[in-house]
C-alpha cells in the first residue's frame, strides 16, 4: 500500500484490534526512559564524525579493540554519560544493526525488582552488575527474537564538553549486590528502603 493511503477495512481487521488491545502486566518495576542505544557501524570514523558534525553528539569515552571487537565509541547528547554508543565492525553491506537497547529506572530498588521479576519470568540473564565506561549498573537479557535489552541505573552524568571519569575509577562487577557494595567515587549505592 503506498504513503498516505489510510487502510480503514485493514485497521479493523480482528488481528490488528487484538494488537491494539494488548493490556500491559503489572509488573514491579516502572521504566523511566530509553536510556541509550547500541549501534553496529561499517566505518566507526565516519559514524562518529557524523554523530558529532551533523548530531551535535559528544564523545565521552573510547574502547580500543582489545576491549570491544571492532572498538566502541560512547557519545551523548545531554548530560548522561551515552545515549548512543558505536562499535564498529559491521560489514559495508549490511543493514544496520542494534547492538543493545537499554531502558533506565529511577533507584536501584527498582532495579532490583526488576532483576528479581525477569528471574521468576525465566528470563536468562546474560549480565548484570556493573560495566567500565558509564559505570551504570544493570541487568542486560534477550527479548524472545533474540534483541539484547538492558535495564540499568545510575550512569554517570558529564558536564558539557568533560570526557567520561578515568578508567581508575571504573569498578567492574558481576552482580548488583557487588556493584552496590564497590562503588566509583561519587556513585550513592546506598538502598532507600
Amino acid at each position: 500500500m503506498a504513503r498516505g493511503v489510510i487502510d480503514l477495512e485493514g485497521l479493523n481487521r480482528e488481528d490488528i484490534r487484538k494488537l491494539r488491545a494488548t493490556v500491559p502486566a503489572e509488573v514491579p518495576f516502572t521504566l523511566d526512559s530509553i536510556s541509550h542505544i547500541v549501534l553496529r557501524v561499517s566505518d566507526l570514523e565516519r559514524s562518529v564524525k557524523f554523530y558529532s558534525e551533523v548530531m551535535g553528539f559528544s564523545v565521552s569515552d573510547v574502547y580500543p579493540e582489545t576491549m570491544m571487537p571492532g572498538r566502541m565509541v560512547f557519545m551523548r547528547y545531554n548530560s548522561e554519560h551515552h545515549g548512543v554508543a558505536l562499535v564498529g565492525g559491521r560489514k559495508e553491506n549490511e543493514r544496520g544493526d542494534l547492538h543493545h537497547m537499554a531502558f533506565q529506572v529511577k533507584s536501584l530498588e527498582t532495579l532490583l525488582r526488576a532483576r528479581d521479576h525477569l528471574r521468576k519470568h525465566q528470563v536468562k540473564i546474560d549480565f548484570e552488575g556493573r560495566r567500565r565506561a558509564g559505570c551504570q549498573i544493570a541487568v542486560e537479557f534477550m527479548d524472545p527474537d533474540n534483541n539484547h535489552l538492558e535495564i540499568c541505573w545510575g550512569m554517570d552524568s558529564l558536564a558539557k564538553g568533560a570526557l567520561g571519569r578515568p578508567p581508575s575509577e571504573w569498578r567492574e562487577c558481576f552482580s548488583i549486590e557487588d556493584a552496590i557494595k564497590n562503588a566509583p567515587p561519587g556513585q550513592d549505592t546506598t538502598l532507600k528502603g
